[in-house]
């Protein structure tokens, strides 16, 4: 017969669950079960990461993903909570969040009075599981009655008792016993695992997790292990022999009563965003107008039409001077027609998906920041958008880039767009408190961040709980560099130990399965996450460790996954150095002076750039960045594109620094293998270096839809740390071949983008940065003092330590005048 196990750790139950979520579905599948629940320790974490793989299963697997939550009371009752449907989804959720937010991070504490107020019979189903500690008595004791007539009195016809036979010795007095309790309380009985690995084979992997979580040697750790090895997902035909068939049948009439799936959820996008008397398509198109006419004049000379862009952190109306009301619908339209067309074509795509929200949002939060005066700046799938530029999100002109709309917004894939914003970083904490106040905290908080095991801390942890000494521990983790990804042998002999001994080999198998495993969560460096109504019913909420931050039980990639609103408020410290430096220029000059006001393509600023005169300068001030500069040369704004783009691991690891510069500089001859791929790689001289690029090309020579493109570039994201290139590796070839294009060819574009790893960088981010790199530049090259100044007042940031940046300012004719206490301020100033 089949079977559903609705008791199950994943390993988002930290340091208990020795399993992914993901091979826990596929155990489950190969094992032909009816359901399997995922019910981690007060949380939801890894469901998402289990329904992932459930929809990608190949073939599409019969196997349904309950959702629910192991919950252990104070009063030490454990329960199993189920979503029965959606309301009983966000009843779970809603317990999540009161139990995690009613302790410190990363502990919970939840009374017996809050399931009673917060769940009810029939949405949710409970399972209850006496403690295995108590001793089997053939009468129930009066705890054990007490909390079963609890339950069948405010829970009837919806809670069970969990039987869990594991093979301890003690399963028919354990079968005896709760039969007793089910005949004294009413309660019916089902089958339950307690589940905590896929396979019998992760036992040890799962002491070692105990012996961690309880900060003890495995010798130490003593009644704390597991007596046995039956908490995994085990064979039908083996659970047929250990429990009644009425209790595995009960199973089965659970699992068909929880419908719910988390397809179901389905964000709903704030309303304050729209005024009254507008929708929010119209709201978005009037602020596009208004925002298009502000950057294109419609009187030639009423405007600065020769600066970078307009001042991001002046007020909200700044921008370009216009004399022409901004919402005279009369007035003539000054947008470049190939502008106007993209224009309609994103409102369009936005106004099909209904995506206006988004856009209305992000703009909201940038236009209290410019109210503010705190510099900002958008990038992002979307923010270099031709309606982000409208808005005032972006400062990259769309008609100096060529974007693919599908990259941030697709009707095939229908997800949103993704919008991160920089702001200076000594202010974004106000940014951060004004989506507090304005949504609450039952609507808005910070996304997750999955700190996972590395190398390091996996050596760490597992030397201690296999006994090595303190300080051959810590050797051996320091033998791992921080950028490894696997347990590197040869670093281990290195450091003065024998890889082949057999403590070392029991160490590393250990290390290896622990690879990649949830350590705990921790809070995004800025992606919000904001519902129209109460947030904790979509996902739990709970304490950071920062004072006044909140933070969902989900990461970034969940929330792509669910199809779910982030917006990043990030922190950049060159925006704080900048508005310094602007601030200075202004009051030296004795006139406003903002980032409008500096000149486009000034040759000298390319000459010192081509220099690797970069000291202090955003972004191209690395060392590696100034052994660039020489040989790249960039001359103009584009060439700034590329150069951010081009000195990172994926580009280097693929192959494309050498090919490109030989072609920059007439070495190599720039060829292409049709037109279509020329349109692609022509500005980039036929070598593929942005994300975008490997898109297109999967478009126009393989044939991909735009929704398979940005799968793509989700798979090259995530790939070393999830695997998922192999079904496009042979799509994308055979697609090349059928179009004409030779097999080195195909091999060779999948292989720059394997190079690209997690590290390929996207157009729409390199041109957001090249414009700081180029107003930087040129403060740097025409303003040295202010900027000097400046960059001294906003440290810590960048490369340099503050004597280097005195020392350069001087090698440019900048005076440093000593500190005097008679006329000295609190910061860096000039005279």
């Amino acid at each position: 017969m089949r079977y559903a196990e609705l008791h199950c750790l994943s390993n988002f139950s930290f340091l208990r669950g020795a399993s992914r979520p993901e091979e826990l579905i596929a155990r489950a599948i190969a094992l032909d079960y009816a359901a399997l629940a995922i019910t981690d320790e007060c949380s939801v974490a890894g469901v998402v990461r289990a329904h992932t793989a459930l929809k990608e299963a190949q073939p599409p697997a019969s196997l349904r993903l309950i959702v629910g939550t192991e919950l252990r009371l104070a009063c030490g009752t454990q329960l199993v909570a189920l979503a029965a449907d959606r309301r009983g989804y966000g009843q779970i959720c809603r317990l999540i969040t009161r139990g995690r937010r009613s302790a410190e991070k990363g502990a919970y504490r939840l009374e017996c009075a809050d399931v009673e107020a917060l769940i009810e019979p029939g949405p949710v189903l409970l399972l209850w599981a006496p403690p295995r500690e108590a001793p089997l008595q053939a009468a129930p004791s009066s705890e054990l009655l007490d909390t079963g007539r609890w339950l069948q009195s405010r829970f009837h016809g919806s809670a069970w008792i969990a039987v869990e036979l594991l093979r301890d010795g003690m399963d028919r007095e354990r079968l005896v016993s709760m039969g007793n309790l089910a005949a004294a309380t009413g309660l019916p009985q089902v089958a339950t695992g307690d589940v905590h690995m896929h396979v019998r084979q992760r036992r040890r992997l799962q002491d070692a997790l105990t012996a961690i979580r309880h900060n003890l040697p495995l010798t130490g750790a003593g009644l704390r292990l597991m007596p046995s090895g039956e908490r995994y997902l085990r064979e039908p035909a083996r659970l047929a022999k250990l429990y009644p068939r009425e209790l595995l049948e009960q199973t089965l009439a659970i699992a068909a009563r929880c419908t719910f799936a988390l397809d179901e959820l389905r964000y709903e996008y704030p309303r304050e965003i729209v005024p009254e008397g507008h929708t929010p398509a119209s709201w978005l198109r009037l602020l596009t107008e208004q925002g298009a006419r502000r950057r294109w004049p419609v009187r030639s000379g009423a405007g600065k039409d020769a600066g970078a862009g307009p001042d991001v952190g002046a007020g909200p109306d700044a921008g370009v001077g216009v004399d022409v009301a901004a919402d005279d619908p009369d007035a003539d339209d000054a947008m470049p027609p190939t502008v106007r067309k993209l224009v309609e074509h994103e409102l369009t795509l936005i106004a099909d998906l209904q995506y206006e929200p988004y856009f209305l949002t992000v703009y909201d939060i940038v236009a209290f920041a410019r109210s503010r005066d705190i510099l900002c700046q958008g990038r992002g799938s979307a923010a270099n958008s031709a309606v982000c530029y409208c808005l005032g999100i972006t400062e990259v002109d769309p008609s100096r880039m060529s974007m693919l709309v599908e990259r941030f917004i697709s009707r095939e894939r229908n997800e949103p767009p993704d919008i991160d914003i920089d702001f200076e970083h000594e202010r974004r904490e106000e940014v951060i408190q004004y989506v507090y106040r304005k949504y609450g905290r039952q609507r808005a908080a910070i996304a997750a961040t999955v700190i996972t095991y590395r190398p390091r801390s996996a050596l760490r942890d597992l030397g201690k709980a296999l006994g090595l000494d303190p300080l051959q521990t810590e050797r051996l983790a320091g033998a791992m560099q921080w950028w490894d990804d696997a347990i590197n042998e040869d670093r281990v002999r290195e450091a003065g130990f024998d890889p082949a001994s057999p403590v070392l080999q029991r160490l590393f198998e250990l290390a290896r399965e622990l690879l990649g495993f949830p350590r705990h969560l921790s809070q995004h460096v800025g992606g919000f996450v904001i519902a129209r109504d109460l947030l904790e019913e979509l996902v739990p909420i709970e304490n950071a460790s920062m004072p006044e931050r909140t933070v969902i039980q989900w990461d970034k990639d969940d929330l792509d996954d669910l199809k779910l609103l982030k917006v990043d408020l990030l922190g950049l410290g060159m925006l704080a150095a900048l508005r310094r430096t602007l601030g200075l220029v202004a009051q030296h000059r004795g006139h406003p002076f903002s980032m409008a006001d500096v000149p486009a393509e000034d040759p000298l600023v390319y000459e010192m750039i081509s220099r690797a005169d970069t000291v202090g300068v955003f972004q191209i001030e690395s060392r590696a960045q100034m052994s660039m500069l020489p040989r790249l040369r960039p001359a103009n704004f584009y060439d700034l594109v590329i150069e951010v783009a081009i000195v990172r691991p994926g580009p280097i690891q693929g192959g494309m620094v050498h090919p490109y510069l030989r072609r920059r500089t007439g070495e190599e001859l720039v060829t292409y293998p049709s037109a279509a791929v020329e349109s692609v790689l022509k500005r980039t001289l036929g070598v593929p270096i942005f994300q975008e690029q490997v898109m297109q090309m999967a478009i126009v020579a393989a044939g991909f839809t735009p929704g398979e493109a940005d799968r793509l570039r989700r798979a090259m994201a995530a790939w070393k740390r999830r695997g998922g290139l192999g079904p496009f590796e042979r799509r994308l070839i055979d697609g090349m071949r059928e179009r004409g294009y030779s097999e080195e060819f195909a091999r060779q574009i999948f292989n720059q983008i394997l190079g690209f790893g997690e590290y390929g960088f996207p157009e729409s981010h390199s041109a957001s940065f090249a414009l700081l790199v180029y107003v930087s530049a040129w403060l740097k090259c025409h303003e040295p003092a202010a900027f000097c100044c400046a960059l001294l007042n906003s440290q810590p940031m960048g490369f340099y330590a503050p004597s280097q940046l005195v020392r350069d300012a001087r090698n440019h004719g900048v005076e440093v005048r000593p500190v005097d206490v008679t006329v000295s301020g609190v910061e860096c100033s000039l005279e």
